[in-house]
This record gives structure tokens, sequence and C-alpha cells, in this order.
């Protein structure tokens, strides 16, 4: 395994796990929050309600409540970690995978012309910019939550804009997604965590404890809440090429973002069989949007039948350099995916996944490094149109 390699497994491993973990606790305490029962007893001064529980062979009574001063308690848990890790380990994965390697992942000649240094310029002034602007925003808007809520969604699009026709399309959509969890761990260190620092030094001070640091901090929450699961499809997109690859590739991203948005929405407001109209509505318009969206137009094959030779000089010159069992692209010590086309029947063993990667989707080969043609294109559609055959 080479160091590349081994870097890469080992930031996923640690961002899958650190995310699970947050992710977790957010919606817990968000399911938390929903369904706790409000105080009947109003003596109950900074009593917000309770929730009993039960898992693991016990019962367990969570109450939320706003503290008197010098009540703090001598134990205190805080959730902040998690986020950490899964952003600074998000952080070096895109710098491993998108940023080394030659920029493999990054650019698409097809696309833009851009170089990697300036791709990573690029990168670097988007994530950076990000956060800055939209608490901007949030912090001048914040009482017409309509206006700052349309026009963080226009700035997401202009920036999604820019990336989807100057990276790749896996790359600009791990971008957006690395832009949206840029935003949560803003949420968190810079908002949240400050007014839970204040919330224990009043108590701590023998102050009463400021409401205003509390919605505040619970807003930004909500707003973290909403951007979980597109970040979660955004984190899984690089295993669907008809996404990324898509010449609606804008289009399909937000569709995607609005939908797992929209099923966070219906969680939150305790979504239930009662509501079933809207579940259909749901279901009739993802049909529409796999109608619209995914249905491509396939390259037409090659006219007549073409012999096994020349779909072999297509995949040598065109797949090979990566899809073998010593590639020879210096980028690809490994051959991606463990996709090999050595022998004759290491190619007709692929040949569904020929036609979806290099005809159908046209994200084979790789930015199309190779510079293949339509035409070459058109043969293997041919070839796996006539049945695959190795004469």
């Amino acid at each position: 395994m080479s160091l590349h390699e081994l870097l890469d497994l080992v930031f996923r491993w640690v961002h899958l796990i650190a995310g699970i973990m947050w992710i977790g606790n957010s919606l817990l305490f968000n399911w938390l929050d929903r369904n706790l029962v409000k105080p009947v007893d109003k003596d109950r001064k900074g009593f917000e309600g309770e929730i009993w529980l039960l898992h693991s062979g016990g019962f367990y009574q969570v109450e939320k409540k706003m503290l008197e001063p010098n009540q703090l308690p001598a134990q205190l848990h805080w959730f902040k970690w998690q986020n950490a890790f899964t952003w600074a380990s998000g952080i070096c994965l895109i710098v491993i995978v998108y940023w080394m390697n030659d920029g493999a992942f990054l650019l698409d000649p097809s696309v833009s012309k851009i170089g990697r240094g300036a791709a990573i310029g690029l990168s670097i002034a988007l994530i950076g910019s990000a956060w800055l602007a939209y608490d901007v925003l949030w912090r001048a808007l914040g009482r017409r939550k309509w206006l700052a809520g349309t026009l963080s969604i226009a700035l997401l699009v202009g920036v999604s804009l820019v990336l989807t026709h100057t990276l790749s399309g896996r790359a600009a959509y791990i971008h957006v997604g690395v832009l949206l969890g840029t935003l949560m761990t803003g949420n968190v260190w810079l908002v949240i965590l400050p007014s839970q620092r204040e919330l224990v030094a009043a108590t701590k001070a023998g102050r009463e404890q400021d409401r205003a640091l509390s919605l505040r901090a619970k807003e930004r929450s909500i707003h973290n809440n909403y951007m979980t699961f597109p970040l979660l499809f955004i984190m899984l997109s690089n295993h669907f090429p008809s996404t990324y690859g898509s010449d609606k590739k804008l289009a399909i991203l937000f569709v995607l973002m609005i939908v797992g948005a929209a099923v966070r929405h219906f969680m939150n407001i305790r979504f239930w069989l009662k509501h079933w109209l809207r579940a259909l509505w749901v279901v009739v318009g993802l049909g529409v949007f796999y109608v619209v969206l995914f249905t491509e137009g396939e390259l037409p094959a090659a006219p007549g039948p073409v012999t096994f030779a020349a779909v072999t000089q297509v995949i040598t010159h065109r797949c090979l350099p990566c899809h073998s069992r010593k590639p020879s692209d210096p980028a690809f010590p490994v051959a991606p995916a463990n996709v090999v086309f050595d022998t004759p029947e290491d190619i007709r063993n692929m040949a569904a996944r020929i036609r979806e990667r290099a005809v159908v989707t046209k994200t084979m080969p790789l930015a199309n490094k190779t510079e293949i043609t339509d035409g070459e294109r058109g043969i293997l559609a041919r070839w796996v149109k006539d049945g695959a055959s190795l004469e």
C-alpha cells in the first residue's frame, strides 16, 4: 500500500467515525428538544421540559432547564470534539484526494482549462470566505429570516455554479459539501460554544443567564440540522457518477439537497402516517426528478458490428494506463476500484460498467485525461449492444 493510499484510508476512517458521533449527537438533541414534555408546574423556574427514555436495560430521565445563578453542577458534559475531528479530517481528505495526486480528481479539461494551483487557490478562497459571508448575512438580517435564508441559498447556488464550471464534477460536489461542513463547524465553534461558555460563566459568577444567547445558539443549531442530510448525500456522491457526471449536475445537486432537507423537515415535525399526502407528493416529485434529470442522452453506437480487436485498441490506449494490474499512470499505483482490463475476459466481465461509465455518463476516462473521442465511445457502445463478443 502506498503512503498516499494509507493516508486516504486513515483519514476516511477517522472522518466516518467522527461524523457518525457528531451527527448522531446532533440528531439526538434535536429529537429531545422536539419531544420534551412541557412542565405542568409553572412554579419550576427555568424548567423547560423533561423526557423519559428506555435504553440498554434501564430508564433515563432527561430534563432541559436554565440554571439559576451559582447552580452549576460539579460535572458538565460538552459535545464539541466530534465536530472538530469531522471537519479537520474532511479538510485533510480534500488535500489528500483532490489537491495531491497531481490533481487527478480535481481537474477536468473538458470543463475548464484551470491549472491545479489556481484550482487549489479557488478552493481555499471559497472555503475560507464562506463562513464569513454566511455569518455576516445572518447577523445583519437575522430578524428577517426569509430574506436571510433566500440570500443564503442564492449565494450557495452562485458558488456551486462557479465550482461546477471550474472543477471536475466530482470535485465540485465535494467542495460544496466541504463548504456546508465549514458553515456547520463555524456555527459550532463561533456561535454555539461561545454562547454556552457565556451561560456557564454567568452561572458561575452568580448572574442571570442571557436568554438571547440560548436563542442564537439554537437558531444556528437548527441551521446545522437542515444541512445534515444534504451534506451526507454529497459525502456519498462520488460513488454515483450519474449525478456529478451528468450534464445537469448542478440541477441534480440542488434537487437532491432540497429532498434531503425536506426529509429532515418531515422528521422535525414528527412525520407520521397522517402526513401520507405530503409523502405522496415527495414520491411524485422524486419520480419527476428521476425522469427529467437522470435520463441521459446516450451517445449513438457505431454503425454496423465492431470487432473485439477494435474494442481492445480503444481500451488499451484510453483505459489501460490506469486500469491495469500494473498501471502506467503514476497518479494511480493501484487500479481504481480494482477494475482492470489486462485480459479479454477482464474486459468482457466489465462490459456493463464500461457502457455505464464510458458511454452513458461519460465519466471515464477520469477527466478524459487519455482524450477518448466520441467515435471511440461509439465503438464501445456498439460492442456492448451486440453482446460483448470476444471475436
